[in-house]
């Protein structure tokens, strides 16, 4: 007998002959396997939101931090333009 055999008897469940086919119910992982697969489901998908809105929110900023550098630089192209005619 090996330690699993052992286990299972301790616990009074009866060993399952190998020659027994098995049922649905024996290989079945019941309730608690599929509320446990059920809510890695749920985590999952808060977790794919929350990335989601984080990446957006980057993209966001990056687009705006370009606006405003482009802006900058053409103010500072149109006042360099502007000096350029008061030389002038």
């Amino acid at each position: 007998m090996n330690l699993l055999s052992l286990i299972v008897l301790a616990a009074g469940e009866p060993v399952p002959s190998e020659s027994a086919e098995p049922t649905a119910i024996s290989t079945s992982p019941g309730t608690i396997g599929w509320v446990f697969t059920f809510g890695l489901g749920v985590a999952a998908l808060f977790l794919i939101y929350d990335m989601v809105r984080r990446i957006r929110r980057m993209r966001y900023r990056e687009e705006i931090l370009q606006e405003i550098s482009e802006e900058e630089a053409a103010a500072d192209e149109a006042a360099e333009l502007a000096k350029q005619k008061k030389k002038n």
